[in-house]
């Protein structure tokens, strides 16, 4: 859960490519799992399995529902009145929301072809449900920049998001991006790394700056609006 730290795994592009099976990597997290309690690192591996079955879950979905590639798996969002943002779009797209967090995560996707997990439903929720642009519009331009990008577990993380899918989070819940930079990058080491005109923000104000005083923006070289 934390983009500031190195704790993923980082093998979602060769899972997508099949350069790995996932059967070894269920089989891996097993025997750490279920040794003797002298292998460090059980509580990871049973996370890491569980990000596993959500994955085959993703593959189940679209083998068994495969209009859910394009349209929503729940037929009663279809009547959703969507909105045509081109300017919200294109400054999600481009890292300049003026959401530190959204803002760092895109700018990582577009920089890397990769983008943290708890990142991406950020960004997702941020474009679906406060911008107000359809979902399968922001899962076109996951698909088109992420290295790890396959049709089941894109179009299902999206559809996840957007409240329309298998399991989904409710249409009602949003990801707070301030409140979740707060607690999964509390030191703003992530956002300073792709967002750098809010590196010398202190920590209290690196995700909020619009509540920063005027002095503090002023000491840090940030204007709102305009870098």
């Amino acid at each position: 859960d934390r983009p500031d730290i190195f704790g993923t795994s980082r093998l979602s592009a060769h899972l997508a490519f099949g350069e790995i099976a996932v059967r070894q990597l269920a089989a891996d997290a097993a025997a750490i799992m279920t040794c003797d309690g002298s292998c460090p690192g059980a509580e990871g591996a049973r996370a890491f399995a569980r990000q596993l079955a959500w994955r085959e879950f993703a593959y189940h979905t679209l083998h068994h529902f495969p209009h859910t590639a394009d349209e929503p798996l729940r037929p009663e969002f279809g009547r959703m009145p969507w909105v045509e943002d081109t300017a919200g779009l294109e400054a999600w797209t481009a890292g300049r929301t003026g959401y530190p967090l959204v803002d760092a995560g895109m700018r990582e996707l577009a920089a890397t072809g990769w983008m943290h997990n708890r990142v991406r439903m950020v960004a997702a929720s941020f474009l679906t449900k406060d911008l107000l642009v359809r979902w399968q519009t922001g899962a076109r331009v996951f698909w088109d920049l992420l290295v790890d990008a396959d049709l089941a577990n894109n179009s299902f993380g999206w559809q996840w998001t957007a409240g329309s899918g298998a399991d989904a989070a409710p249409y009602f819940r949003v990801f707070n991006p301030s409140g979740q930079g707060t607690r999964f990058d509390p030191n703003g080491t992530y956002v300073r790394t792709w967002g750098p005109e809010l590196a010398k923000l202190p920590d209290r104000f690196i995700h909020r700056p619009w509540e920063a005083p005027d002095a503090v923006l002023a000491e840090a070289g940030v204007r709102l609006g305009t870098t």
